[in-house]
């Protein structure tokens, strides 16, 4: 990693200093006619800067550590604490210099921290950092969900090998992935929930197959993977053998934080209060009233995220506090998204043009070619209940394990996976 690119910035630096620092690493490495059009607004930096561009340029923001500031300088960060790097976030923000990778900065990272050995950290860490190697989520099953540990798919060992097969659904961006974080079953005779281990799959490798699903949006982030006797080295096994739902924990708790979003509090009202102004809505008292109280929410989810983040801060996983932000969030980016697509009007209900996607092998696949940005935000955010957890299973959570609630009953707890039914 080289020290050309890095800020001189150390964990007593104040914040002047670190304010400072940033302006002169900006100045020195990010494109200047960047710089010039981020002045201008969201919009002119869109128009200046293709995502490819960005892409091709991240590994240097990634080298100098600021993906992840907090992170140990060994695997990529500059071992900062969270103030300090809020300071640098906020010098940032303006030229939305936004992370790339997010499953393998949050989800993977985070079990690897928990998990993983200095040897497993140091392969691979930094590459995530630089987005070099994207990571995607190999958990749910067709017949495993809300239910994740009665997943089906098998590993079995094979000298320092362990050959995996199954199938997982639901994965987000695994045709553009290089990895995968995976579940398999590796006892099926024990519980279902300790017969489980946790692995990095290699996803450039025979026996992957990836098919994928297409969204009413007509985009297709997710997708459908078919295991046939694909292989992990041993070194790619993260914790103990059947200790993979441990494992799972740190990962899963990191995804409901990572949607349960930042919580601003300016952001979103932000852009509602300009589309209002833009459609001539500014004075509406429904409007006004709308735009207030996701202000108000948003607000609320920023102080509860932050005691999630303290934890993260600390080294140690967000815990089953990270669904309060997950269920808050997911409600409310669907009452934003709706507010959003009201401020439209008639075009929020009809637009022109259909085009057909899909598979030459599948029935073809119609979605709107024109679909508003506003309407294509609030047909996404559909998912924002589902994704990372149904928003009942993490309703589930909390009573249990936050509030101390008795758990559901279950007839099988305690008895060996095979011997469970299955639909």
């Amino acid at each position: 990693m080289s020290d050309l690119v890095r800020p001189a910035i150390g964990p007593d630096s104040s914040a002047e200093d670190v304010a400072t620092e940033i302006k002169r690493w900006v100045s020195a490495n990010v494109p200047r006619s960047w710089q010039e059009a981020a002045i201008l607004g969201a919009e002119a930096l869109r128009t200046a800067r293709t995502r490819r561009e960005y892409e091709d340029w991240y590994p240097i923001l990634g080298r100098a550590g600021l993906v992840a500031p907090t992170w140990p300088v060994d695997f990529g960060g500059l071992g900062l604490g969270r103030e300090t790097s809020a300071v640098i976030d906020g010098e940032l923000r303006y030229l939305s210099l936004r992370a790339l990778n997010p499953l393998g900065l949050n989800n993977t990272a985070s079990a690897l921290f928990a998990f993983g050995t200095e040897e497993q950290k140091k392969r691979f860490l930094p590459p995530i950092v630089t987005n070099e190697e994207k990571w995607c989520q190999l958990f749910s099953e067709p017949g495993a969900g809300s239910d994740l540990a009665s997943l089906a798919a098998r590993a079995e060992r094979d000298g320092d090998e362990w050959t995996i097969s199954g199938q997982k659904v639901w994965t987000t961006w695994a045709g553009d992935a290089d990895f995968a974080i995976l579940l398999a079953r590796t006892d099926p005779a024990k519980p279902k929930n300790q017969g489980i281990t946790y692995f990095l799959l290699d996803m450039h490798q025979p026996g992957v197959h990836i098919r994928p699903l297409y969204q009413m949006t007509g985009g297709s982030e997710f997708n459908e993977v078919f295991l046939d006797d694909a292989r992990v080295p041993d070194f790619h096994r993260l914790g103990e053998v059947n200790g993979g739902w441990r494992v799972a924990g740190a990962t899963l708790s990191s995804e409901r934080q990572m949607v349960s979003g930042g919580g601003t509090g300016e952001s979103a009202a932000a852009r509602l209060a300009d589309a209002a102004r833009d459609h001539g809505r500014a004075g509406n008292v429904l409007c006004r009233q709308a735009i207030s109280a996701i202000w108000a929410e948003e607000k609320i989810r920023r102080w509860t995220n932050a005691r999630v983040t303290s934890n993260l801060a600390a080294g140690q996983a967000p815990g089953p506090a990270a669904s309060i932000g997950k269920v808050h969030q997911a409600e409310l980016n669907q009452r934003l998204q709706a507010t959003s697509a009201g401020m439209i009007g008639a075009a929020a209900t009809a637009w022109l043009g259909d085009v057909e996607v899909g598979p030459a092998s599948a029935p073809p696949i119609s979605y709107a070619r024109d679909l508003p940005a506003e309407v294509r935000g609030l047909l996404r955010s559909r998912a924002n209940t589902i994704e990372g957890g149904t928003s009942e299973i993490n309703r589930n959570i909390l009573g249990e394990r936050v509030l101390g609630l008795p758990r559901e009953p279950d007839p099988w707890r305690g008895e060996s996976w095979r011997d469970v039914p299955r639909s």
